[in-house]
């Protein structure tokens, strides 16, 4: 979830972005193959999207969201920061015009002989198509039918008060940014960047300063370092006085600090790599500072000294505190992540974040990079179930979830706005991919109601959402956006916040005075509603709090929005009527108030002249702001509330220093206004005076005087109007049908009470409308359409439903679970409410009220319980069930089987855990070479083997979102013979007991063997066992050649065998372990007879063996039950894989190791079966490595 970049929150957005660094930046097309690409100040520093995917984002604004390095990417020709904004501008490179693009269709280009005389400074006279020259002269080719109703445009050349001033020393710089205090102040900041694309990196920077309104400049670099590379100027928001830059942190990290404009600076070294600054919105020497290691860091020094806040803050979901929500001004606001990926929502105050001091005012975890702080509002997203959740918080108070029409089901939803106490969303519902509905809260935030549907959408340069919405500056409720209907974009407007929409009135001629035949509703006036990050883009659009009547747009008319034959429109009535002004594209720049607008002709050619005009656009005078054409990179308007100087940025050349053109209106104007220069204007909607229940009547500067505005006086008066129908909006769960009226929709029943209802009480019975939010009408209708207090009958519980507050059906035990009984009807204060968490333990409740925050419980065991609920109250019951899986992190998986079995033997394989008791699991089993993995619920399966061989037997085990897993080898003989193996005492003080040691000793065990027997190595396997006294088995294998030829017989195994014991009871066998520690290898059984005879024909003393070790069996049967009474006795009941079962960690003997070994899992009887197989058959583990285990089971591959 986040705020968008809405059409109609451009310019707001741009602000908001502006605001926190205190500049604007601006780069020149081309420079990445003519893509938007400014490159960030240093690496890693580039902002981030404004929203995710299927996330919740949002709109910036001041003061709510970080300034980044990067915050806005602006491409020239033009582009405004109104107020006390900065611009940053990027020249283009490579050879001819550094702003040439690609034109786009339907724009009219210049022959090459044109751009000569452009160049040159000639046919600047030439007027727009259809205009008038000076004399009142028709230029040939157009009919001026209707002169009252054309634009007229003077061509006589009027000279702007001008000086140039150029960067000397800087023509290779690429980059640069402004900042114009304003303020009844004259200074100026450049800071120039050659940034170099193929290093990817900044190689040289320039600080230029003026005191003078930029009329001259000074270079700085003495006084900032000769060696210092800038990368970045901030600009307190609260105190434009104070100035911050930032070095480049490829060469190093530090912060220059001035307090004087800019005059002096101090330097201070950092330790961490700044990415973002986030100002405070009111005290002025509070900073946060996001790393870009994601660590968040304060100041209260204005960035002398900081103080780590958190560590794994999720970027750009940080916030200050909201004045009127937050009662603690240094309160911080954040995301963090934790080690295992989850975010949640932190606030503490900024000095004094320790774990102890931060509160989790949402609890349990929320979706990455989902938090939003805005005005009095908090919004997170919690996604269960597949489905995104949205819940709000106003101001601070607790959590509710945010209420949509039931059938919505969105996929995405934006904030747009949170304005005059009401939440404006853009929400994609589960059957839109391109367009988004509109939405409007109440003041809570909670229960929205449809305002519009399908809105058109796009993607920015960023990858962020863009929602084709425009909120008009100046005029409370007012909207302008574009609808996609039968695969058409029309624009619409509203004037009572989304209450009612109509399209937009063509203009009744064109630019030559030429009637528009254009009839409602087939054809209509369509605007293009982006603020582009790229000028050269169509999307142009603007509106000034201080011009309330003047809208300013690119468009076109006819059945839909084009991209093609786009001209200019301005409306001077609040968008009621609307004029051409232009036929090819144009920037427009409010001066004065609005008293003045200036137009810049969109070209990648030099210019030299702009268009004035003082009527509200109906006619336009040429000025020259420059003696030599100039290619325009960016202009920056003076901030304040007058504008009346403005600095054109641009080059010569593309080898030309940077050229800064100061322009001066003051000239044009004859002297201030007075009050006779004025006249009153009604604010109205197609003739209706009543806008948001108030008549609003405007003072404006009569079109023929010239004198100069001033500050800003706004409205005349405002008087309230009697409320009427459309004063109200449907309210949630109901509908607006085809005759006006708000009827309940098909899945709301109306006679839902609240939870909080009880019998004695009243409630607010809705009449199906709510009026609009701050609209200011009286009297009316307004009782009728209010929500009555209702006394709230008695009713039997209904709908009753028990639920865990993250929406899963799982809780993991030893943990909090957080449990939600939910009911539809019934009265809540008189009810019984009885919850059995099915482990043995109940609770009861006398009223549902009580349970508002949830029922906490916590679990000691795993396994699925059966959760029940009954409610009972005086007029009936109603009972849920929940079934509730805990379980507890899966840690170890470890796969026992047989190191060595024989062909057609049924093998058992079991999957070990650590800890054993973790929940419901699921179990995929891959052995030989079965393509089909085998799935099951148990732990164990049994299979057998048809052919000799290697065969690798794989369990992956599946517990909640966890899945680990363990491969073996295993190897398939029809025969072969084993013998238990000892060693003497010295060695144990030596095992540390670890996988890793026991295969090394096991390599060594062999080598040995073979020196000391001359038995071929392929014929002898060691496998060294876990625990102490220290223990090997030895195998003897039927090895045969690749060719399948000179196998061993069972002969050759038995003779084998007899050497090999006979070496070992002669004590010839044994290896040196380090220096002076030599240790000796003994066979722990003294017979020359095989352990195991597996040949088809059992000899006599072969059937007397297998009875012993059946005795044996019982015998240890026998001590394994009485194991714990008899002192000293080590049991072991399998061979190799059984006993490694034991999860081990590879420490000393001091380190505790689990108490449970796998042999105490199993049953007695099944323990005697495996002991005895084991004695038969023996085991080895030929590969055991696993890497989703910690530890990596014993084997030897010998």
């Amino acid at each position: 979830m986040g705020k968008v970049g809405a059409g109609g929150g451009s310019q707001a957005r741009l602000s908001a972005l502006l605001a926190g660094a205190g500049l604007l930046v601006l780069c020149a097309p081309g420079v990445c193959g003519g893509g938007s690409c400014c490159p960030p100040p240093h690496p890693s520093s580039a902002p981030r999207s404004a929203s995710t995917p299927r996330g919740f984002s949002h709109q910036g604004r001041p003061g709510r969201a970080p300034a980044t390095p990067l915050p806005l990417v602006v491409r020239p020709l033009f582009s405004v920061a109104p107020g006390d904004r900065a611009l940053s501008l990027e020249r283009a490179r490579g050879t001819g015009a550094s702003m040439a693009v690609a034109a786009r269709s339907g724009r009219r280009r210049r022959s090459g002989a044109d751009q000569e005389k452009a160049e040159r400074g000639e046919g600047a006279s030439r007027s727009p198509r259809g205009v008038l020259r000076d004399g009142g002269q028709q230029e040939p080719g157009t009919l001026e039918r209707d002169p009252d109703k054309a634009t007229r445009f003077r061509m006589e050349e009027l000279r702007l008060t001008s000086t140039t001033f150029a960067l000397t020393g800087d023509s290779a710089h690429n980059q640069a940014m402004v900042h114009w205090s304003g303020h009844n102040s004259s200074v100026i900041l450049i800071l120039t960047k050659l940034y170099d694309y193929n290093l990817g990196s900044i190689t040289e920077s320039s600080l230029w300063r003026s005191t003078d309104y930029g009329t001259t400049y000074e270079k700085l670099n003495d006084k900032v370092g000769l060696k210092t590379i800038l990368s970045y100027l901030y600009v307190c928001p609260t105190n434009k006085r104070k100035i911050m830059l930032l070095t480049d942190p490829e060469i190093e990290s530090s912060l220059l600090i001035s307090s004087d404009e800019g005059a002096t600076y101090q330097k201070y070294r950092l330790n961490f790599y700044i990415q973002s600054l986030l100002f405070h919105p009111k005290q002025e020497d509070w900073i946060l500072a996001y790393s870009q290691d994601q660590k968040l860091y304060s100041s209260a020094e204005f960035g002398r000294r900081w103080q780590l806040i958190q560590e794994g803050v999720v970027p750009n979901r940080f916030y200050w505190s909201v004045m009127g929500s937050n009662k603690e001004p240094d309160l911080v606001h954040l995301e963090a992540r934790t080690v295992d990926g989850h975010s949640h929502y932190l606030t503490c105050r900024m000095q004094n974040c320790t774990e102890a001091n931060r509160n989790q005012p949402f609890p349990g975890y929320i979706d990455p990079d989902s938090l939003i702080v805005q005005d009095h509002y908090v919004f997170v997203q919690l996604t269960s179930g597949g489905r995104p959740h949205y819940y709000v918080s106003y101001r601070r108070n607790a959590f509710a979830q945010m209420k949509l029409p039931k059938y919505a089901l969105p996929k995405d939803m934006h904030v747009i706005s949170t304005d005059e106490n009401q939440v404006f969303a853009a929400v994609q519902e589960w059957n839109q991919n391109d367009t988004y509905n509109l939405y409007i809260s109440d003041t809570r935030g909670v229960y929205f109601t449809l305002a519009l549907e399908n809105v058109q959408s796009s993607r920015g340069p960023e990858g962020n959402i863009m929602i084709d919405l425009y909120e008009v500056a100046g005029i409370k409720g007012m909207f302008l956006a574009n609808k996609k209907i039968d695969n058409q974009v029309k624009t619409f407007i509203t004037y009572n916040k989304g209450r009612d929409w109509r399209l937009l009135q063509a203009p009744d001629t064109d630019l030559r005075g030429d009637p528009v035949h254009c009839l409602l509703p087939y054809c209509s006036l369509h605007l293009h509603l982006k603020v582009s990050e790229n000028p050269y883009t169509s999307g142009i659009i603007a509106s000034k709090d201080t011009a309330p009547s003047i809208i300013v747009a690119s468009g076109n008319i006819g059945s839909e929005l084009s991209d093609t034959d786009i001209s200019m429109f301005v409306s001077s009535d609040a968008g009621n009527t609307w004029r051409q002004i232009f036929e090819e594209e144009h920037s427009v720049l409010y001066l004065d108030q609005g008293g003045v607008l200036v137009a810049m002709k969109h070209t990648s050619l030099p210019i030299r002249h702009l268009w004035l005009s003082f009527d509200e656009g109906r006619s336009w005078s040429k000025y020259s702001f420059t003696s030599i054409p100039l290619f325009v990179d960016g202009v920056l308007g003076e901030p304040g509330e007058e504008t009346l100087i403005m600095t054109v940025f641009g080059h010569f050349s593309h080898r030309s220093e940077w050229q800064l053109v100061k322009v001066d209106y003051k000239s044009i104007f004859d002297r201030r206004c007075a009050e006779e220069d004025y006249r009153p204007w009604q604010l109205h909607s197609q003739g209706e005076a009543c806008i948001m229940g108030a008549k609003r009547i405007y003072k404006k500067r009569k079109s023929e005087r010239k004198c100069m505005q001033g500050k800003y006086a706004g409205a005349m008066e405002s008087e309230p109007c009697v409320c009427t129908e459309a004063d109200f909006d449907c309210d949630y769960g109901y509908e607006r049908h085809s005759n006006g009226q708000c009827l309940p929709a098909f899945w709301f029943n109306p006679s839902s009470l609240s939870k909080d209802c009880s019998l004695g009480q009243s409630y607010l019975n809705s009449t199906g409308y709510r009026k609009v939010v701050s609209n200011n009408c009286t009297d009316g209708v307004r009782e009728q359409y209010t929500a009555k207090p209702q006394k709230c009958p008695g009713k039997a519980p209904r709908g009753l439903r028990i639920v865990t507050a993250d929406g899963k059906l799982t809780a993991e035990q030893g943990h909090n679970v957080t449990l939600m009984v939910q009911l539809e009807e019934g009265d809540v204060q008189r009810t019984l409410i009885q919850v059995d968490f099915g482990d043995g333990i109940a609770v009861s409740y006398v009223n549902l009220s009580s349970m508002e925050d949830g029922i906490k419980h916590v679990y000691q065991n795993v396994g699925i319980f059966r959760v029940t609920v009954q409610v009972d109250n005086s007029l009936g019951s109603d009972s849920a069930v929940l079934y509730l899986h805990v379980t507890c992190p899966l840690e170890h998986v470890h796969l026992s089987l047989p190191f060595v079995t024989t062909k057609n033997k049924e093998v058992n394989a079991t999957a070990v855990l650590w800890p054993s008791q973790v929940g419901t699991l699921t179990y995929v089993w891959w052995y030989g070479n079965n393509t089909e993995p085998l799935i099951t619920l148990e732990g164990s399966i049994s299979f057998r083997f048809t052919s000799e061989g290697m065969n690798t037997i794989t369990v992956q085990v599946s517990a909640g979102n966890a899945i680990l897993q363990d491969t073996k080898t295993i190897a398939v003989y029809e025969e072969f013979r084993s013998l238990r193996l000892s060693f003497s005492p010295n060695l144990d003080d030596y095992n540390p007991d670890i996988p890793e040691w026991r295969r090394d000793i096991g390599r060594v065990i062999k080598k040995s063997l073979v020196e000391a027997t001359g038995v071929p190595g392929q014929h002898i396997l060691v496998a060294v066992l876990p625990g102490l006294p220290t223990t090997a088995e030895l195998f003897v294998l039927p090895y045969q050649d690749p060719a399948g030829e000179n196998k061993r017989s069972t002969d050759d195994l038995e003779q084998i065998s007899e050497l090999l014991i006979h070496t070992l009871n002669q004590n010839s066998v044994h290896f040196e372990l380090k220096p002076g520690v030599r240790v000796l290898v003994h066979a722990a059984h003294l017979t020359a007879a095989p352990l195991v005879d597996l040949t088809p024909t059992h000899s006599g003393s072969a059937m007397l063996m297998l009875l012993s070790v059946v005795f044996v069996g019982l015998a240890v049967f026998v001590i394994y039950k009485f194991k714990r009474k008899i002192p000293g006795i080590n049991v072991y009941a399998q061979m190799q894989n059984e006993k490694e079962q034991e999860m081990i960690s590879p420490v000393s003997h001091s380190e505790s190791r689990p108490s449970v070994p796998q042999t105490e899992l199993r049953r007695p009887g099944q323990l005697i079966d495996e002991k005895v197989e084991s004695q038969l058959i023996g085991s080895i583990s030929i590969v055991a490595e696993n890497q989703s285990t910690k530890e990596i089971p014993t084997y030897v591959n010998v």
